[in-house]
């Protein structure tokens, strides 16, 4: 440790620490536009000045390592009158539009301005103009005037997005941020460069010219698309959601999110709402008030379980839905004697499973990894954030592998971080390519290996990844967990993992997988499973809780239940329902999810149910009721979460993802997966316009 004196004020850093993060640990507030504690130090706008004795002139703060018994002033005359000089030049070609300005009220330059800039300018030259750009549908680029070339953007994509999509081009007074050759921004995390911004240059193009900031309630909540949890702050105005920005918290999100988590708003407050309960007679939809619809739902099930029995009533979920929604459908379809309740509506491989699939780690250990073998995931696409953490260790010197397929891996870059070894072949070849990596880890190891296996020089290298360094992981994706032979990956990997000491996790797809699984959203002794409800005309009465069976198939199957109710936000299932419920969005409800490390984050409703929307907690709560199901009486979803998961946090020894299924013999099979898009992943983002208009919503929305 060093110690330094800020502005009178001794404190101790880390060696190798700057006089900015000195200061921050001092309290001591130092202006600055170009640093960010998060990207590399570019030094570049010297509004961070500062005086340091012995030092003949100010130097930057962010870019000046302290030393023993260093003494900084952050307020002498000599750093407030470089501050105001740089100032003085960052307004000369300032556009000074304020009043127009999206980012006004909450834009740096403006808040730093009233402290250091001058009263009147002493330039009258005309300013410099910077013609508008067109990057995509998210990010705005059309007031470049207004850009000081800090260079966050540019930092942001080669260092935490991984594509260098924005760059500086010309010097001096010409110089401009721009895309290369006038392609789009098409990275999945784009909209972080909007927050980093310290200026109005990139701004958010659906929000655009929407509110002023000073109008807008910020309220917390927590994505419901991946699985990472993220914490946002949704803003309000007039209780309807226009904004959605990142809420700090470095153990999960960090300061970012997903371009989905940011830009999905713009659904709930679309066309496709349901915001009336409907029933369909004589083919035709007529909208009904909640007592017709839950009378009709009540009598419908009464009917199927006296005329089939319990067992022809199933409930098909999906785990995008709240721990609580999740626990009272099984509630209410065990209640009625039925086990048919199941959230792996893509799943193809229905073992059950010992203890609750999760991370196996923390997320912030993801950043420290010292080696990973990632099999069957579309990183980027599946998990934004996580794909970030894992840069990180790249960068950081870690030593990735993959096991995928061309679809997922079209080129070797495709992740946007360097893979020591990737292990290419359909879906169906996953098991044998997994069998060469253990053959590698058995002839390094020296043990037999567990099943027949070839030992090419990628296998080896793959196995160097996960036998170098400390911390390795063995992280299972999207599409190996809806792989047919999805067991028996996990006995393999647990096998590799046995030997290298890798930790074996599943990155998990939803919002709430690992909730879904404490929540009992499976099926119980003698129940059916997703694919055997979709798939054999079994179901007489099904209830379908925030999902939309895709394929022709799954259609055709639930054309034959006598009644189907779809409780969704959105105007959903049409072709194959007989009621529709309007559920409350995660904005207009409380509830929970638990994310892919087990962390369990509640949240409450940011605006008031849109229309005759209810919370799907409290229509299955009635629904119960009505159908004579003995439950506990619920006044909020705290007393629903409590009874759900046993308390109010999750037990560690409930998440394992361990499994004694044999291996089996391994071969190339004809196994079909279908990757679900990045903006196909929930109903949500796939009603999001501006998500829909990206490169990847189009590509999404074609396959």
């Amino acid at each position: 440790m060093v110690e330094v004196e800020i502005d009178g004020k001794k404190v101790e850093v880390a060696e190798g620490s700057t006089v900015m993060h000195a200061a921050e640990k001092a309290g001591a507030c130092i202006p600055h536009f170009c640093y960010h504690k998060k990207l590399s130090i570019a030094a570049s706008c010297r509004m961070c000045l500062v005086e340091v004795e012995k030092m003949p002139r100010p130097v930057p703060a962010c870019a000046t390592q302290v030393t023993q018994g260093m003494i900084v002033r952050t307020r002498a005359d000599k750093a407030i009158k470089a501050q105001k000089a740089v100032m003085e030049f960052l307004l000369i070609n300032h556009p000074l539009d304020c009043p127009i300005c999206d980012q006004g009220g909450e834009c740096q330059l403006q808040d730093l301005a009233v402290g250091y800039g001058g009263g009147v300018s002493r330039y009258a030259e005309e300013k410099r103009v910077a013609p508008p750009k067109e990057v995509g549908p998210l990010i705005s680029m059309r007031e470049m005037s207004r850009c000081i070339q800090c260079t966050r953007c540019v930092r942001f994509g080669q260092e935490i997005a991984g594509i260098m999509e924005l760059g500086m081009v010309n010097r001096g007074e010409h110089a401009q941020i721009e895309s290369f050759v006038g392609a789009s921004v098409d990275s999945e995390l784009s909209g972080n460069m909007i927050d980093i911004c310290p200026v109005g240059a990139l701004t958010s193009k659906p929000f655009r010219y929407s509110a002023r900031t000073w109008e807008l309630s910020r309220r917390k909540s927590i994505s419901p698309h991946d699985s990472t949890g993220a914490n946002l702050i949704v803003q309000v105005k007039n209780d309807r959601v226009l904004r959605v920005v990142p809420f700090e918290n470095e153990a999960v999100n960090e300061c970012w999110i997903a371009d989905r988590d940011r830009f999905s708003y713009e659904a709930l407050n679309g066309g496709e709402r349901l915001t009336q309960p409907m029933l369909k007679q004589d083919g035709q939809w007529r909208e009904v008030d909640w007592q017709t619809a839950l009378e009709y739902v009540a009598i419908g099930l009464s009917r199927a379980k006296a005329e089939h029995g319990a067992q022809s009533i199933g409930a098909l979920v999906s785990p995008h839905s709240t721990v609580e929604e999740l626990y009272l459908a099984g509630a209410l379809v065990r209640g009625l004697g039925s086990q048919n309740i199941d959230y792996r509506l893509r799943h193809q491989d229905f073992t059950p499973a010992e203890g609750v699939r999760w991370l196996g780690m923390s997320i912030a250990s993801l950043s420290q990894l010292t080696g990973a073998l990632v099999v069957g995931a579309n990183l980027r696409k599946d998990h934004p954030l996580f794909a970030q953490r894992i840069r990180q260790a790249a960068r950081g010197g870690a030593s990735l592998a993959a096991i995928t397929s061309r679809s997922l891996l079209k080129y070797r870059d495709a992740w946007a971080m360097p893979l020591k070894a990737a292990l290419i072949g359909d879906a169906g070849q996953w098991g044998q390519l997994l069998a060469d990596v253990a053959a590698a880890v058995a002839a390094e190891k020296g043990v037999p290996a567990p099943v027949t296996g070839q030992a090419t020089d990628e296998a080896r290298a793959a196995a160097q990844a996960l036998l170098a360094g400390e911390r390795r992981a063995i992280l299972l994706g999207n599409s190996a967990v809806h792989h047919p032979n999805a067991t028996s990956l996990l006995a393999l990997a647990q096998w590799i993992g046995g030997h290298t000491g890798a930790t074996v996790g599943y990155l998990t797809e939803a919002a709430n997988t690992v909730g879904a699984q404490l929540a009992g959203a499976l099926p119980g002794p003698g129940g059916l499973n997703a694919a055997q409800m979709l798939g054999g005309g079994a179901l007489k009465a099904a209830l379908l809780l925030n999902c939309e069976p895709g394929p022709d198939t799954a259609w055709r199957a639930l054309a034959g239940c006598g009644m189907v109710v779809s409780l969704s936000p959105f105007k959903a299932n049409l072709n194959a329902s007989d009621v529709l419920l309007p559920i409350a969005p995660f904005t207009e409800t409380s509830g929970t999810f638990i994310n892919a490390e087990g962390r369990v984050q509640s949240f409450h409703a940011v605006v008031k149910p849109l229309g005759e929307a209810r919370p799907a907690w409290k229509v299955l709560r009635v629904l119960a009721d009505m159908l004579d199901v003995a439950q506990t009486p619920f006044d909020d979803s705290r007393q629903v979460l409590a009874q759900a998961l046993g308390g109010s946090d999750v037990a560690p020894e409930r998440l394992s993802n361990r499994t004694t299924a044999a291996m089996g013999t391994v071969k190339a099979d004809a196994a079909t997966l279908a990757p679900v898009g990045i903006y196909q992943l929930d109903g949500i983002v796939r009603r999001a316009p501006a998500l829909q208009m990206t490169a990847d919503g189009r590509q999404g929305a074609a396959s």
